[in-house]
C-alpha cells in the first residue's frame, strides 16, 4: 500500500516546513514534495527541508511551480505572468511521501481553484499542522469541517508551539480527530533537535509511515 500524506496548515507560517523537516529526519526512506512555492527571495521551503534534514537530493522532488512573490499562489502567478495548470499537479510515484501545501487549505491556486480542491482530487490523507496558541480551536475546527464536508480523510493533527493541553483536548474532542504528534518550542532548530522531538512526541505518527 502506498504511504503518501498531505501536510496542510490551518494558516500560513504555522510550521508545516518544520514538521516536514522533522519527518524527513525521522524516516530515512521518506521523500518530500512542495508542489507550489510562492516566494523565492529567501530560502524556499524545499531548501529549508533539505538543509535541516541533511537528506540526499534524490529524496527531494522539485516544485512544479516556483513563483517569485511571497503571496497567495494565484496572485503571485499573475504577477509573474505565469498560468498555473493544475493538471500538472500530479502526485509523484514515490512512497512513502509527504506533500507540503502552500499556506492554508482554502488558499487560491488559480482564480477558480482552491488548494483544497486539489487535495480532494489527490484522495490522500491529510496531516493537519495547527498552532498551539489562542485561536487554534476555531482555525482547526474550520479546517477540519472544510475537509470533512468534501470527504477528505484526516490522518490526525500536530500542534506546534508552546504546549497547551486544553487546546489539544478541545481540538481532539470537538474535531473528532487524533493527536498524532507535537512540536514544542525549540531553541536551536537543527537535525538533532528535530530528531529529539520526533523520538519524544511522534509515536502515533510513526505508525502511519512505518
Amino acid at each position: 500500500m502506498k504511504k503518501q500524506f498531505v501536510i496542510a496548515g490551518t494558516d500560513t507560517n504555522i510550521g508545516k516546513t518544520i514538521l516536514s523537516s522533522l519527518l524527513m529526519c525521522g524516516f530515512d526512506d521518506l521523500s518530500y514534495w512542495k508542489p507550489v512555492q510562492s516566494g523565492l527571495e529567501d530560502e524556499t521551503d524545499t531548501d529549508v527541508v533539505r538543509e535541516l534534514s541533511g537528506c540526499a537530493d534524490d529524496r527531494i522532488i522539485g516544485e512544479a511551480y516556483r513563483l517569485n512573490q511571497p503571496l497567495s499562489p494565484h496572485l503571485s502567478a499573475r504577477l509573474d505572468g505565469v498560468t498555473i495548470d493544475t493538471s500538472r499537479l500530479v502526485v509523484p510515484e514515490r512512497s512513502p511521501l509527504v506533500i507540503e501545501l502552500a499556506g492554508g487549505l482554502l488558499v487560491p491556486i488559480t482564480d477558480d481553484v482552491l488548494q483544497i480542491d486539489i487535495v480532494k482530487r489527490w484522495n490522500l490523507p491529510v496531516i493537519l499542522a495547527t498552532r498551539s496558541s489562542l485561536g487554534t480551536i476555531n482555525h482547526s475546527l474550520l479546517s477540519i469541517e472544510a475537509m470533512r464536508s468534501r470527504g477528505i480523510e484526516i490522518a490526525g493533527f500536530v500542534p506546534i508551539g508552546e504546549h497547551n493541553p486544553e487546546n489539544e483536548r478541545a481540538v481532539e474532542r470537538m474535531g473528532r480527530i487524533k493527536l498524532i504528534g507535537r512540536i514544542g518550542r525549540i531553541g536551536q532548530i537543527d537535525r538533532a533537535s528535530l530528531e529529539h522531538e520526533f523520538q519524544t512526541h511522534f509515536t502515533p505518527l510513526r505508525t502511519l509511515l512505518q
